[in-house]
């Protein structure tokens, strides 16, 4: 089913659900004030103190912009002394003060102070005070927009939950006061966090959705229902008809075995002022078997999160057009489901990309590379853009190389990737540049086609970044690859990181996008 190009409508918080699927955590309220106006739960920040002796740590509490009630700041000094606190990010004491004003005092450890630590801060605070309904926190006078976002980011991001039942203990606190002598000053700064952490739940929400649930149209449903009425965000998705007509025949391929067909989701941002286009490509498995090549039940069970790439750069998009970011962005989605059937395609299939390109397949469980072959190979000829990134849950061999947490990156455009490297680092994502070994290249020829698209000689990644490489065409030294397979999902809870779907690459896209031009 083709939609052609339309314009999207306003953007809610979040997509439209099927009922059973709306329930998920109270949205924090969080207000920006000069004087206090309720003060059942203070928070007064600590940082480490200098040190007296080798081996000694112990805190002291940060001068605050605005006053706290009087002795509370010499009942704290004598609190974190009493309590050995160390003053790390994220350590927490609480004190009751029964029949006193603060009712309850929580002294927060804010590290060194820069926004990393005031992002672990927020998050260990949101854990700890999810008894509370009301919280308020006194922000240092020195306090920069850079810790306010941190802070900010860390108290929405950590207390997110995705279940599909009431059943179970929510988080009672719905409120939080920053307590800062020109509240005015940090309003944007507290904006953009906001919708960060929004995009990062959306893509979160997306990926860990049950695919019983998530088809490839479902997912498509869902970037109407989020993006609508954006100004200047249209929205264009393809069905099998038009797939076929086009010529996209790596998407047609993986999505064959399926009863729910593939499709092509194509967002376009296009803001007057942009001078800069940048196409973002995400992998949108919405589930993998691994088609023929069936994976074993174990490798299975968490395959609804194969599409956690094409969550990020929709979410991404979405954001920069709810932030009116000034960049031309051209996000693709391609979706399909990797089954297993009679229609799905075989080991030793020879596939035709869009453009014309062959790839010989002996794995149908390498399928992610083929749909994201076409959605480059169509960026490449037809949207011509200055900077080309695809995101993807690509390859076990990421956690192999690099654990459960940090991406790779793939890129022979330093600039570029300085640029991304540093975006993930201050969004608190992790990644690492990786190789593109040249004398692997050998290894993706066939002699029936073009390609060899699953070679397995050389590094699982690596390899599966070179076979990108060749339908980058004069883009390649403008592109870079993140397969970033491993931190899609965390099994617990890490600082401003929930278990399951992370929603990674949602704030380092959002970091980038908003400095490209």
């Amino acid at each position: 089913m083709a939609q052609g190009l339309q314009r999207c409508g306003q953007v809610g918080s979040l997509p439209v659900r099927d009922t059973f699927l709306e329930v998920r955590f109270r949205v924090l309220a969080i207000r920006l004030i000069a004087e206090p106006d309720r003060l059942d739960a203070l928070v007064l920040p600590v940082r480490p103190a200098d040190s007296t002796a080798e081996g000694d740590a112990s805190a002291e509490p940060v001068s605050t912009a605005v006053a706290a009630p009087d002795g509370t700041a010499d009942e704290a000094a004598a609190l974190a002394s009493a309590a050995r606190l160390t003053g790390r990010a994220g350590e927490i004491h609480t004190q009751l003060r029964p029949a006193r004003t603060p009712g309850r005092l929580l002294l927060l450890g804010i590290g060194d102070g820069d926004e990393a630590a005031w992002r672990t801060a927020g998050a260990a605070l949101a854990r700890s005070a999810a008894a509370e309904t009301h919280i308020t926190i006194a922000l240092p006078v020195d306090v920069t927009s850079a810790a306010v976002r941190g802070l900010t980011e860390g108290l929405l991001l950590a207390p997110y939950r995705f279940r599909l039942t009431e059943a179970g203990d929510r988080p009672a606190l719905t409120s939080v006061d920053l307590l800062l002598a020109d509240p005015s000053g940090y309003a944007d700064t507290v904006a953009t966090a906001r919708t960060t952490a929004a995009m990062t739940h959306l893509a979160r929400d997306l990926t860990n959705t049950p695919s019983s649930v998530k088809t490839p149209q479902w997912f498509a449903d869902q970037v109407a229902s989020a993006a609508a009425d954006l100004p200047d965000l249209r929205l264009r998705v393809r069905g099998p008809a038009e797939l076929t007509s086009e010529g996209f025949g790596g998407i047609l391929a993986v999505g064959g075995g399926s009863a729910s067909g593939p499709r092509l989701v194509e967002l376009d941002w296009h803001p007057a002022d942009a001078s800069t286009h940048v196409v973002l490509i995400g992998k949108g498995i919405t589930f993998d078997t691994g088609g023929i090549s069936i994976k074993p039940v174990a490798s299975m069970k968490l395959m609804r999160k194969d599409m956690a790439g094409a969550a990020a750069v929709v979410a991404a998009t979405v954001g920069a057009a709810a932030l009116r970011l000034p960049v031309r962005i051209t996000t693709l989605a391609p979706l399909a489901e990797n089954m297993v059937s009679g229609s799905a395609f075989r080991p030793g299939d020879v596939i035709r990309h869009y453009g014309g390109t062959t790839s010989e397949t002996t794995n149908s469980d390498a399928e992610g590379r083929l749909v994201l072959a076409d959605a480059l190979a169509y960026a490449v000829q037809q949207l011509k853009p200055d900077l080309l990134i695809d995101l993807a849950t690509l390859t076990g061999a990421n956690s192999v190389a690099l654990g459960k947490r940090t991406a790779a990156l793939y890129s022979e455009n330093d600039d570029l990737a300085a640029g991304v490297l540093a975006a993930a680092e201050a969004a608190g994502e992790s990644a690492w540049r990786m190789p593109l070994h040249t004398d692997y290249v050998e290894y993706l020829g066939s002699e029936i086609a073009d390609l060899y698209s699953a070679p397995t000689q050389g590094a699982g990644s690596v390899l599966a970044a070179l076979y990108l490489r060749e339908f980058t065409g004069e883009l390649r030294d403008r592109w870079l690859h993140l397969d970033m397979s491993a931190p899609s999902w965390a099994d617990g809870d890490q600082a401003e990181v929930s278990r399951g779907a992370t929603g990674w690459g949602v704030r380092s896209l959002l970091r980038w996008l908003a400095d490209v031009n």
